[in-house]
């Protein structure tokens, strides 16, 4: 990939971190009205749907990718489904450890220790990194664990839930990696939240309405309020449909865990713009976090030839 198409796409990505950041009050509040459940399918709903027009527009002016070939319509369509059926356990998963009490910090925290477990399972595909990126990892686990983590770290159910949400989602980051590139990223989007809905209206209709125990009143009326429908726009349509639009096609072309260092400022913005909008303070240990996060953003964009050679240029002077 040419050096400027591989900024280009990073700085997607860290776009997509600034919406998630932003977006994380908005689920753990929307959850809180409607359940996780229900608040996963219909944002899951409404970034498929916001998609589409993006679809219409693109095929009627030649700017997408349609799948033509045979070929094209399985990739899009095992692409479609697996991306889908993973992203349904990571947001359900994170959703429920937020619903049953892991504060906002240290599920940020755990849920970015992707991060490192992006290139660990990569190892098992032959994914190599260099020197560089697995230093840029180190200074962002720790920048992550001086912003998040200001409570003792005494593992609960819900933070186990976190975990297993981390682990999804670094599955997640490998699955668009491998499909990207073979299939139209809008399309591709679109039906991994159609197939997250799908899943999750199972979840939905059997844990939160519980439409055979006389559940469906308290369910409804929990759909009726601004406390509701507000958070699930702006989930739904900038949390899924844009920002992981611009996952898929800033992850074209890029070292997964490369990748995933650009997406690991979304617990910093989302402390920053409550340091910004909501005029919370952050301390020197969280501002420190911030810094170090965003060192590991510098050290992951150095080519790695420019790494290599420093090296060895100090390696002749010794």
């Amino acid at each position: 990939m040419e050096r400027n198409l591989q900024i280009k796409h990073s700085l997607l990505l860290l776009f997509a971190s600034i919406i998630w950041g932003t977006a994380f009050v908005a689920q753990s509040a929307g959850g809180d009205v409607t359940g996780p459940y229900t608040f996963n399918c219909i944002r899951s709903f409404i970034g498929a749907a916001a998609l589409l027009p993006v679809i219409i527009w693109r095929d009627r002016t030649g700017t997408s990718k349609r799948p033509v070939s045979k070929e094209d319509k399985k990739n899009l369509l095992l692409g479609g489904v697996l991306c889908g059926a993973v992203l349904c356990f990571v947001t359900n998963m994170q959703q429920l450890g937020l619903y049953y009490g892991t504060t906002a910090g240290k599920g940020g925290f755990l849920t970015a220790c992707y991060i490192l477990l992006v290139p660990i399972l990569g190892l098992f595909l032959k994914k190599k990194c260099s020197f560089n990126i697995w230093i840029g990892v180190a200074f962002a686990l720790v920048g992550l664990y001086l912003l998040c983590m200001n409570e003792s770290f005494a593992l609960q159910y819900s933070d186990i839930l976190m975990m297993l949400c981390a682990f999804a989602f670094a599955v997640h980051i490998l699955l668009v990696e491998y499909f990207s590139p073979k299939v139209g990223s809008v399309r591709l989007c679109a039906l991994q939240f159609f197939v997250t809905g799908v899943i999750s209206i199972l979840l939905m209709v059997f844990v939160e309405m519980k439409p055979f125990a006389g559940g469906f009143a308290g369910w409804s009326a929990s759909l009726t309020t601004s406390a509701a429908w507000i958070p699930l726009l702006y989930a739904g349509v900038l949390s899924s449909g844009v920002a992981y639009t611009l996952q898929i096609i800033g992850q074209r072309g890029l070292n997964p865990t490369v990748a995933s260092l650009m997406m690991s400022p979304e617990s910093a913005f989302s402390a920053l713009g409550g340091w910004i909008i909501l005029h919370e303070v952050l301390s020197a240990r969280e501002l420190s976090g911030c810094l170090f996060i965003f060192i590991a953003i510098l050290l992951a964009q150095l080519p790695a030839e420019w790494f290599r050679l420093t090296r060895k240029k100090q390696t002749l002077d010794y």
